[in-house]
């Protein structure tokens, strides 16, 4: 028994109380001492192991029962663990599978991170590091599949599939909409800049009676009176100098349907009195037109500013927040969810990797650490933002920290350069960084070429050449 301990320290003879007794390992190694050891570790730590000793064992005891993880060795007889590892990805996908071997190379690392290995450890291994690594890909396995698990049961319950969120604070937004959907009833909701306040609105109008009419968003912030006023109740022809035709309102256009009126805090006070009859009657005039229309439009209306301190201060009709404050939705900033984080990762890693076609599917421990000790200023839209941005730039299946930006790990430009393999040639260092450097100026310019080539002070011909070379994926314009 002397040389099975050897790869245990006493540190780890001792149970780890945070282990969860019920995740069950499978470990597939070939040496009887090897296996001897992995299971007294882990057994001690609180998990439930079994052994196979070569692929064809393991992929029959797979079949079997349900795991959590794989501890699969490099060299096996028969199939390789490098031959076996794609054969239990394309049948388990989201099952995590760490990687041991005594022959660790650049090139296998390589080939089993590509091939979906969540890493790779060396014997002899380190207890705590390997115990880490194991806990880490349990847990975010565990989060994965209650994310499957979470949508499903709100695509079901709710049809929120694009809203995601295990917290306590949103479960009960989620019944509340769910109860507020199916009435008249005009709804509030209030909310940072980037909490979701559009999804929320979605989500009311889908699963309302008038999910099949129009939803019709508007930005009534973002425009000067004389045309969010003609933008909502529309105009007759001549009404002003540019009337030269009759166009229709988006009061109109939402007949029968939602009219959601985003950022209203910011709303003219002139409009305000104009859409609180609206609100009143369900009746307004054309801007130049002398016949009343009436319409059926439900109302939602958003807004990032605290009405109550803007009624006090005479910036907004207490009226008018009256009638609009029957049902308040009142969304958290993100830094106030942060079990949330992770879920919301795995859903925006899921989008952006088909967008670009690409396969980018987790983050490394210490990244994930990251973006869930940070505040978030800018709340789920700057997570979006910055999953997005890690996906087109990662190289690998495998968020780093290093992919993050310096404001959200605390680390230097130069810091995360030192994160690249020490294998790695200058060429594709420097290339790397030219590549980040593009998409970074890119996206401060809108991804308006022609505006990052004028910073840059080359012609455009010049950049364009590099986002090719680079294979830098243009995004859209004007992207929220």
């Amino acid at each position: 028994m002397p040389e099975v301990l050897a790869h245990l320290s006493q540190s780890a003879l001792i149970p780890n109380s945070e282990a969860t007794a019920d995740a069950r390992i499978l470990v597939i190694d070939d040496e009887a001492g090897i296996r001897e050891s992995l299971e007294i570790l882990l057994t001690l730590e609180g998990y439930a192991v079994q052994m196979a000793v070569d692929g064809e064992e393991g992929l029959s005891m797979l079949e079997q029962g349900n795991y959590d993880l794989v501890l699969l060795d490099l060299a096996l007889p028969g199939q390789t663990g490098l031959e076996l590892l794609p054969q239990i990805h394309e049948r388990y996908p989201e099952l995590p599978v760490v990687m041991i071997t005594a022959y660790g190379t650049v090139d296998n690392v390589v080939e089993a991170v590509r091939a979906g290995a969540e890493n790779f450890v060396q014997k002899p291994w380190d207890n705590e590091k390997l115990l880490a690594d194991i806990r880490s890909a349990i847990a975010r396995h565990k989060a994965e599949a209650e994310n499957v698990q979470l949508k499903r049961a709100l695509k079901q319950r709710y049809n929120f599939h694009n809203i995601v969120g295990k917290s306590e604070v949103m479960l009960r937004i989620f019944d509340l909409v769910s109860q507020v959907a199916p009435s008249r009833s005009t709804v509030l909701i209030q909310g940072e800049s980037g909490t979701g306040k559009e999804l929320i609105a979605k989500a009311l109008h889908a699963n309302s009676p008038r999910k099949d009419k129009p939803f019709v968003p508007v930005n009534t912030g973002s425009m000067p009176s004389e045309l969010l006023e003609s933008t909502l109740f529309g105009h007759v022809k001549g009404a002003f100098t540019s009337a030269i035709a009759t166009k229709k309102g988006l009061f109109e256009v939402a007949n029968s349907g939602t009219l959601f009126l985003d950022e209203i805090g910011n709303m003219g006070m002139d409009t305000q009195a104009k859409i609180l009859r609206v609100l009143q009657d369900r009746r307004f005039t054309p801007l130049g037109g002398t016949q009343e229309m009436q319409v059926d439009v439900r109302i939602v209306a958003a807004t990032n500013v605290d009405l109550r301190q803007a009624v006090r201060e005479g910036k907004f009709r207490d009226d008018l927040f009256y009638r609009l404050n029957v049902i308040s939705i009142d969304l958290p900033p993100l830094r106030s969810r942060r079990e949330d984080i992770p879920l919301l990762v795995h859903r925006f890693l899921e989008h952006f990797s088909k967008e670009n076609d690409l396969e980018v599917r987790k983050l490394t421990p210490d990244a994930m650490r990251a973006l869930v000790d940070y505040e978030w200023p800018g709340n789920v839209r700057e997570l979006e933002n910055i999953i997005e941005r890690g996906v087109v730039l990662s190289s690998t299946p495998i968020i780093g920290s290093g992919l993050l930006p310096g404001h959200i790990t605390g680390r230097s430009f130069q810091d995360a350069l030192l994160e690249h393999n020490p294998n790695s040639s200058l060429f594709d260092i420097l290339e790397d960084i030219e590549r980040r450097i593009i998409i970074e100026k890119l996206e401060r310019c809108n991804w308006n070429q022609t505006d990052a080539a004028e910073q840059f002070h080359i012609p455009l011909s010049t950049l364009n050449q590099k986002i090719k070379r680079l294979n830098i994926e243009i995004r859209k314009k004007g992207r929220d």
